[in-house]
């Protein structure tokens, strides 16, 4: 609050969002039981609110649902759009930027969890049918 004293922030954890997107269950009507639970509950611990920042990378997927639940009047700041513009804000203030990037690369993931699973969830924000993912071993993950 360095930035505004005036300004009040509220947190509120939501434990069961990341794993009902990466199940795919956010897509299904039982996912709205746990966001209007917990969008109830900030607004509980403080119906004052007026802007809602969705914390976390999966919580967009959410967006529709989360839509529902806020009370009207409050803004709903997703950090993905966020952080997109103020990258491309930095990108054309840093014209030399362009120079050390490269082009028509190639893209590669690797996972210390099930590449079958890993697909799955990336495909949730990639829209890329053809992703594919390597399964390795790290020595300190090996069990």
């Amino acid at each position: 609050l360095k930035q505004d004293p005036t300004l009040t922030v509220t947190q509120q954890a939501c434990p069961m969002w990341v794993p009902l997107i990466e199940s795919g269950e956010h897509l299904h009507a039982g996912a709205d039981y746990f966001v209007e639970k917990r969008i109830s509950e900030i607004m509980d611990k403080d119906p004052e609110i007026d802007t809602l920042i969705l914390g976390c990378t999966h919580y967009p997927l959410l967006l529709h649902k989360i839509e529902k639940y806020v009370p009207k009047g409050v803004k709903i700041v997703s950090q993905g759009e966020y952080v997109s513009e103020k990258l491309a804000d930095y990108l054309l203030r840093h014209p030399e930027m362009e120079q050390r990037l490269s082009k028509g690369g190639r893209v590669q993931y690797l996972t210390t969890e099930s590449a079958d699973k890993f697909r799955e969830s990336a495909r949730l924000f990639m829209n890329d049918t053809e992703l594919s993912a390597e399964r390795i071993s790290l020595p300190f993950t090996e069990k």
